[in-house]
């Protein structure tokens, strides 16, 4: 059977970030799993009331909530995703907003 040399325990590296997140000044902290050529995954602990100020979108990019809720907003359109929902990156400048403490799995597609 083949061996995955970097495989990352999603759930407890989530618990921990986020244990880091309610001590940092920002309140969120993050840690990229996987960095290739052609895609990006990166974890990202919010605690309650964290932001991610508008930003750029990527080419194409989903958004996993693995535990907790948060607001994705674009322009005048927002959505409230809960733990276990998936939705694609808005394709503007887009920020996002934890209603709870919540760990998300942004994966990125480079170009």
């Amino acid at each position: 059977m083949a061996e995955y040399p970097d495989v990352t325990n999603v759930t407890a590296l989530a618990a921990e970030l986020l244990q880091q997140a309610r001590g940092h000044p920002a309140r969120r902290t993050a840690r990229t799993l996987v960095s290739g050529t052609v895609q990006r995954v990166t974890l990202i602990a919010l605690a309650d009331g964290a932001e991610l100020a508008e930003h750029d979108a990527p080419a194409a990019a989903t958004l996993q909530v693995l535990s907790g809720r948060i607001r994705l907003h674009a322009g005048d359109h927002e959505r409230v995703l809960d733990s276990g929902d998936l939705a694609p990156v808005p394709a503007q400048r887009h920020g996002l907003q934890a209603l709870t403490d919540a760990a998300v799995l942004l994966t990125v597609a480079l170009s």
